[in-house]
This record gives structure tokens, sequence and C-alpha cells, in this order.
């Protein structure tokens, strides 16, 4: 225990705990939401950032979705369970990386109904799991192919998405590379990713 110049004892440093996401957490090929070889199977990667731009390499990024055919494999779908495409899980957990960089392989979801008989553009759900935060943050991965399409299926008509300003919503489409997709996460600061309150 830290003590003062008359001998008191002082106040001991505060630290954050954790995260130790790897422990438990983590588990060998959890970062794949469908088997490799899988027809159609992409990659979305990217790296987390913190508020000052720094990347965060004990972070995790976890992922769930919908199938290609936009139903999910879950009892919880009120569409009742669907059969999901052979070794697609719908789910996958990837720890971030030195360089603050998160992989996941997958397929890209269909697009899913939303309230009122609306229809909500394919995208995945994403948690963020990382140092300094108490709790998860949330938010969405949506996909660049899908912004000119017009009528359901499409950006424009994404409740969800309209929600978000306009300047703001570049921050939720992940950006097509070779293999798959890009989507950087930010915690805060300049180009901060919108995530959503749930």
């Amino acid at each position: 225990m830290p003590t003062t110049s008359d001998g008191r004892p002082g106040l001991t440093a505060s630290q954050t705990v954790g995260p130790y996401l790897a422990i438990g957490l983590t588990w060998e090929h959890g970062e794949e939401a469908v088997d490799p070889g899988t027809p159609g199977a992409v990659t979305v990667s990217g790296t987390l950032y913190d508020g000052e731009g720094v990347p965060i390499p004990d972070g995790m990024v976890e992922i769930w979705q919908a199938h290609p055919d936009g139903r999910f494999h879950h009892p919880d779908d009120p569409r009742g369970v669907a059969e999901a495409p052979p070794g697609f899980r719908g789910f996958a957990r990837a720890q971030t990386v030195d360089g603050g960089r998160w992989s996941v392989l997958t397929l890209v979801p269909g697009a899913v109904p939303g309230p009122d008989g609306t229809t909500q553009a394919p995208h995945l759900d994403l948690s963020v799991f990382a140092r300094g935060l108490l709790d998860r943050v949330v938010t969405r991965v949506y996909f660049p192919e899908h912004a000119g399409v017009a009528g359901p299926g499409g950006h424009a008509e994404d409740r969800v998405l309209a929600a978000v300003p306009a300047h703001r919503r570049h921050t939720l489409v992940a950006q097509q590379v070779d293999g798959g997709y890009r989507f950087d996460i930010r915690l805060q600061g300049e180009n901060e990713t919108v995530f959503f309150d749930i």
C-alpha cells in the first residue's frame, strides 16, 4: 500500500480491470460464422480504434445476422425457425489482435422484416467489447451494394439507417475490398461509429 510522506496510508492508483476477453469468450474458429470454403463466403474485417485513433489490441467484436434469405436460424424468429445453409451459424466472435485488427468469415445476409411491414436492408448486428467500456456498444454493418437498391432491401427503405443523420450514415456502411468488406470501428472522436441504445 502506498504511504504519504508522513507515513499515513495513501491512495491506491485506480486501474481498469480486464477486459480479459480472451479468457472464455473466444474459442477456436469462433471468428467463422460459416465454414471455410462455403460458396459465397466473404471476410468482413477492420480495425478497432479508441477515441484518440489508437488501435485497440485487446478488444472483441461479435456479429449476429440473418441467413442470405433474410431469416434467422433461431426460435425467436416470428416466421419460424429457418433451415440454415450448411455450416452457417450466423454468429461469430473475433478478438482484436496487434494493430487492433479483427476479422470474421460469413455470408452477406438478406433483407429482414422491419416494423409495420417495412423491410430492413441487409446488415450485420455488431457488438464491441473493449477496455474502458463497462458494457458493450452495439452498431450495424450495412453493405455498399444495397445503397442504390430502390424499394425493399435498399438503404433508403431502412428505418434504422434513415434515423441516423445523413452526414453520419457512412460510419455504418462497409467498404468493398478484395475478398470481402472492410469496416473500421471508431469508439469516439472524428468519424465516430454510430452506436445504438438497445
